[in-house]
Parts: structure tokens; C-alpha cells; sequence
């Protein structure tokens, strides 16, 4: 669901959970998930080694009326960078629903800056872990789904301009999780779009 408020700013997308029965023991009308015996293919992925022992800490899980969230997707816009307080309030919200379980992408398509030298994702990971991410001169943007339980882990895809956006796993429950084929959808939309919208962009 778009434009729903988990807390803090709002994200762009939310997944949220009803039955889980339906969604990960099968049956009737299941919603179709990969196994968690087929891990998602990405060029790095980097995992929270000391997560065993933070998880077993208490968290504030934030429900919803219709469900629990399950997933967050939050696309980065020019305006979490243009300032310390804005790259720093994104950071503080990605870290924050990482330690409620919240299992979170973020599509970031612009270039690292002054506030975002390695990207960030490199911000993010490092509050997480305090492991540092060196992205690949050559992709300098990623898109990064953090699975959230049971040990935090980031699946990461650097990529550049003018490449086809790749196929990213968005964690539901643990090892479960759903493929997202981003090049497909965008291009499908992009086809859809009104002239008047298309011609500014264009």
C-alpha cells in the first residue's frame, strides 16, 4: 500500500501482513513466495555477524489496523540529501524500522554526494553494524532490501545510469520473500504514463 505512515516521515510503499498462514504455509488463494531455500541473487550481500545477540532485545513492533507491516520500500529523493538534518533524519528512520523487524528496500538513484560519500547505504549499514560499504566506482547508485530477522542483512545492487534496473528480493518474514522485477515494472508504467507527464522528463 502506497503512502502509508509506519512512523516518523512516510514511506513511499508499505507491506503489511493479515493471515500468515496464507502467506507462508501455503493453501487456497496463497500469495506466491520464494522458498527460503532460494536466496535471492545480488552482487554483494553483507550480514549483522553480532545480530544474534541484539535481537534478543526487546522491540516496539508498530501495528497497524488492518495488519502487522511486514516491508517498507522508500525510494530516495533528491531531499534526503540536500541537508545533514535530511540524510541524517533518513538514516535514523531506515535503522529505526530495521530494529522494529521491519524488512526494507531503498532504491536510491542518485550519485553519492558530500553527506553520502559511499552512498546511503553505507550510512545506514554502518549504524547497523558499523561495517563500511565501498560502492563500485563504476555503479556508483544501489538498491538495497535489508531482511530484517532473523540476523539483519542487506542484499545489495549497485548499478549506473542507463542500466536495466534489476530483479530484487523484498523480505516478508525471515527468509521469505517476494521478487520485484523493477526494470519490467518501471518500463510497464513508463508506457502507461499520460503524454503531458511523459514530455518534462523527456
Amino acid at each position: 500500500m502506497a503512502e502509508q505512515v509506519v512512523g516518523g516521515a512516510a514511506p513511499d510503499v508499505v507491506t503489511r501482513k493479515t493471515d500468515p498462514e496464507v502467506l507462508f504455509n501455503g493453501g487456497k488463494g496463497s500469495v506466491a513466495v520464494t522458498s527460503p531455500e532460494a536466496k535471492p541473487a545480488t552482487s554483494y550481500v553483507m550480514t549483522a555477524e553480532t545480530d544474534h545477540y541484539a535481537a534478543k532485545a526487546n522491540r516496539i513492533r508498530i501495528q497497524h489496523e488492518l495488519g502487522e507491516v511486514l516491508a517498507v520500500i522508500e525510494l530516495v529523493s533528491p531531499g534526503n540529501k540536500d541537508s545533514n538534518h535530511a540524510i541524517r533524519a533518513f538514516v535514523d528512520k531506515s535503522v529505526d524500522l530495521l530494529y522494529q523487524g521491519i524488512n526494507l528496500m531503498i532504491p536510491d538513484p542518485f550519485p553519492p554526494g558530500p553527506r553520502d560519500p559511499n552512498g546511503i547505504h553505507d550510512l545506514i549499514w554502518n549504524e547497523v553494524t558499523g561495517q563500511r560499504f565501498d560502492i563500485p566506482k563504476d555503479r556508483p547508485l544501489t538498491i538495497v532490501s535489508y531482511q530484517a530477522s532473523p540476523v539483519k542483512t542487506a542484499y545489495i545492487e549497485p548499478i549506473s545510469i542507463g542500466a536495466a534496473l534489476p530483479v530484487m528480493p523484498l523480505f516478508l518474514k525471515d527468509e521469505y520473500y517476494i521478487s520485484l522485477p523493477l526494470e519490467s515494472t518501471y518500463s510497464d508504467t513508463w508506457n502507461v504514463l499520460p503524454v503531458e507527464l511523459k514530455k518534462p522528463l523527456e
